[in-house]
């Protein structure tokens, strides 16, 4: 019964993470196109670091469920929110020492995936009454 109650925002997470991943990857597809190789790699970098950093947040976020397990949860939430910033900042700061990538691509898609993670709840809710 307890992950009955947890099941809705589990699906809306990995919908969103779905979503994210496509979003990411068209861009990433029609920079390369539009552009060069270059542009796609890095458009495909920037939103990867998005896309992995809020998976992991959303893994810990829905890992326990339960009244019991209040302090659990709020732990694990807020656990997950500081993984999700330093994945972001680790896999930046890797990109940036150790890739040479396009940093117009790979900021601009990076921001796509943080509107889309930010509007693209109001995609899914569903007003049946």
């Amino acid at each position: 019964m307890v992950s009955a109650l947890v099941r809705p925002g589990r699906q809306l997470a990995k919908r969103l993470l779905l979503l994210q991943s496509g979003v990411v990857l068209a861009t990433a597809i029609m920079a390369a196109f539009a552009v060069n190789v270059d542009w796609g790699i890095s458009a495909l970098i920037g939103g990867g670091i998005f896309v992995i950093a809020n998976a992991a947040f959303a893994t810990c976020a829905f890992l326990f469920s339960g009244a019991r397990k209040a302090r659990l949860i709020m732990a694990s939430f807020f656990g997950g929110e500081v993984l999700k910033i330093l994945i972001t900042v680790i896999l930046f700061a890797v990109v940036y020492l150790y890739v040479e990538v396009e940093l117009v691509p790979l900021k601009l898609t990076y921001l796509l995936a943080l509107g889309i993670n930010i509007f693209g709840p109001v995609l899914f809710i569903n007003n049946n009454k």
